[in-house]
């Protein structure tokens, strides 16, 4: 790529923080060159870049792909409308960069409940992209210091997450990771499997996962020329990839996962969809209806994903 990347930047929903985060980002000095589109609702976007001394989102050197509200939309509340403006918007920006309108996505968060409430049954960001890409074979990772965290499950109860280990998911998760580290930066491609129980199961004493799918599946990524291990207790593998021993971990799920990225770098570690036919990199909280519209929500996370946005689509 000898242009600049365009990188479309959905602002999440409007009731929480997203359109300032986002608006804060792309003011920031540390903001990635590349050319910037915003979508979101214009009248709330513009609005909230007048009351932060902007004279509109013009002025930032961006574009406005103008998503219109079919309500109003109260601060810090669950609603109907933000819902759908919100999961609108990021449907356009994946539909435009399927189109090769854009390079990237980065995305603001969104709300699961206003996405509920607006009659979306997708639990978050990753199941829709993958969605209207048409695509199967995602998973969710957080990059975030020096940890780059895979998921095999995302948002289910813990309860039902045993069932949804099997050797087959864990070996997609693997091979998926494999093909996208040297987009990082990761070169080796070694990869480490967390256990599911605690001390791996200690030889089936406290589990049988471990035994019956989770060590089968790195054997046969083993035998696929895949550099992978495991599996491993979770409490003494993520030192071990801290400290540089692997390039990416497989967590089972959800929190195992994220607990230790977001404690090494909570408000600068991104979440990446891998598998998508386009880059789409995303903040790491979510929309904090608590302190929206009070002008104190941090850009950080924002601002990362843009960056990591930037340098995937740069990558391809």
């Amino acid at each position: 790529m000898t242009h600049l990347p365009r990188v479309a930047v959905t602002a999440g929903d409007p009731a929480g923080i997203g359109p300032e985060v986002v608006l804060k980002a792309l003011a920031s000095p540390e903001r990635p060159p590349a050319e910037y589109v915003v979508y979101g609702p214009g009248d709330t976007i513009e609005a909230f870049a007048r009351r932060m001394g902007w004279k509109g989102v013009a002025a930032l050197g961006v574009e406005l792909v103008d998503i219109p509200l079919e309500a109003e939309v109260p601060l810090g509340q669950v609603t109907a409308a933000g819902g759908r403006v919100a999961a609108e918007a990021v449907l356009r920006a994946a539909r435009d960069a399927m189109a090769g309108k854009v390079d990237a996505i980065a995305t603001a968060p969104l709300n699961k409940e206003s996405l509920r409430a607006a009659g979306y049954s997708f639990p978050g960001h990753t199941e829709l992209l993958a969605d209207v890409a048409g695509v199967k074979d995602v998973a969710m990772m957080f990059v975030g210091g020096p940890l780059r965290v895979a998921l095999v499950t995302i948002h289910r109860s813990l309860r039902s997450v045993p069932d949804a280990v099997t050797g087959a998911e864990v070996a997609r998760v693997g091979r998926l990771v494999h093909r996208e580290l040297p987009r990082f930066g990761a070169t080796r491609r070694r990869i480490a499997v967390c256990g599911l129980n605690p001390h791996a199961g200690e030889g089936g004493l406290f589990g049988t996962e471990e035994r019956d799918a989770i060590a089968p599946a790195v054997e046969m990524l083993k035998r696929e020329g895949i550099d992978c291990h495991g599996p491993f207790p979770a409490d003494t593998l993520f030192p071990r990839a801290f400290q540089g021993e692997f390039d990416a971990v497989i967590a089972l799920y959800h929190d195992q996962g994220l607990i230790p990225v977001k404690l090494m770098a909570f408000g600068k570690s991104v979440n990446v969809t891998l598998g998508l036919p386009f880059p789409r990199a995303s903040v790491d909280h979510g929309t904090a209806f608590d302190i929206a519209g009070q002008g104190i929500a941090a850009e950080g996370s924002m601002l990362a994903a843009m960056k990591v946005a930037v340098q995937l689509a740069l990558a391809r």
